[in-house]
């Protein structure tokens, strides 16, 4: 396989640098979430005041996720996100976590995020999964195919043209030797031109370790969903280390991990608070994608006894309590994986809770911006 050039990304553009007293750069994951009783447009609001909390308290990046057919997930399209919040933003960097190539031709992600470098130049991130992001039948409406294995076998390929896209350097003969994304590098070139060659990192994003071991032999930074994988995040960190090679991108391997947390001012109100989330995901997993519901519909909900068995399983892997308590499951997920950063997902009802959340992890590592 080629190489990934990627020849004007620094390794300083990946790496994050931890503020206050936190083990490892933070940073958000958003899935802009819908509760019942509220709107989408009230959900895209609370992204993008979530995102300026951020950025005021220290986190390093905010991600959005690409998801589809879930009513209670609001953020299907991650450029069109990301460029609202970098208009609302000046310093933390944005990026999707992540596109699902497999549902996009590459030279529309290549447009896309070219787009956003022009509109954010110098803090957008490029993150990539091979899933669908959502059940088959919808992938299938998404891709125009119902071959879906094809996509996800083809990933490689596909990141390969998606690369050539962003860097402009299709070698002479190929197919797509004269397509241009633009905005984009061949500006640069062009007579008169002045474009910045740069263009966004690109991160590999995973629950497995197919995209870790892909990553680590691309010399490419990877993201790991600790959040709904928690029992493969280890293997696959090692697996991405054994696994890498120096690149123009990165000389050592970089790796964050997606992590589900929340911080309330008590255990009872944290407790509830992240029971919404799971009683969410039980309805996603058991094909009833609904909004996400108020806390007094899960605390009341009559769960059987296989139904309790998976939200008791779900919240395991929820750091959730007092700051202090979240700050001391940090601090040990740190140490455990050995993850280069992590990336906080704070799933809940009510945007106020998750912009709390956001506010007592800060407090509690003593980030700036208080």
């Amino acid at each position: 396989m080629d190489e990934i050039r990627g020849d004007e990304i620094q390794g300083d553009e990946i790496r994050g640098t931890a503020r206050g007293t936190a083990p490892v750069p933070l940073s958000v994951l958003d899935l802009v979430t819908v509760g019942q009783g509220r709107t989408a447009s009230q959900a895209l609001r609370t992204g993008v005041e979530i995102a300026q909390l951020a950025e005021r308290r220290g986190f390093h990046r905010y991600w959005v996720a690409e998801h589809h057919s879930m009513p209670g997930v609001a953020s299907s399209s991650p450029a069109v996100i990301l460029a609202h919040t970098a208009a609302r933003t000046e310093r933390i960097r944005l990026g999707s976590g992540g596109v699902m190539l497999p549902n996009h031709a590459p030279l529309v992600i290549a447009e896309q995020f070219g787009t956003l470098e022009a509109m954010a130049p110098g803090r957008v991130d490029l993150g990539l999964g091979r899933a669908p992001g959502t059940d088959g039948a919808t992938a299938a409406a998404l891709r125009r195919t119902d071959r879906l294995n094809e996509g996800a076998d083809d990933f490689p390929q596909q990141l390969m043209e998606l690369t050539r896209f962003l860097d402009d350097d299709f070698p002479d003969g190929h197919p797509y030797a004269r397509i241009h994304a633009v905005p984009g590098p061949v500006q640069a070139t062009a007579e008169g031109g002045v474009q910045s060659p740069a263009r966004p990192p690109i991160w590999l994003l995973g629950s497995s370790g197919f995209s870790a071991r892909l990553a680590g032999v691309l010399g490419l930074p990877f993201a790991f969903a600790h959040h709904f994988s928690a029992q493969n995040t280890v293997p696959a960190l090692e697996l991405y280390r054994d696994s890498f090679k120096p690149s123009t991108v990165l000389d050592a391997p970089y790796a964050l991990i997606g992590v589900a947390a929340l911080a309330a001012d008590d255990e009872r109100e944290a407790r509830r608070q992240v029971l919404t989330g799971a009683l969410s995901m039980l309805r996603l997993r058991s094909g009833r994608p609904g909004l996400v519901p108020t806390p007094e519909e899960a605390e009341a909900y009559a769960f059987s006894p296989m139904e309790r068995e998976f939200v008791d399983n779900w919240l395991v892997n929820i750091v959730h309590g007092t700051a202090d308590g979240v700050r001391s499951g940090l601090d040990d997920l740190a140490k455990r994986t050995g993850a280069d950063e992590l990336m906080i997902t704070a799933n809940a009802h009510g945007g106020e809770a998750r912009l709390r959340s956001y506010g007592l992890i800060a407090d509690a590592y003593g980030l700036p911006g208080a």
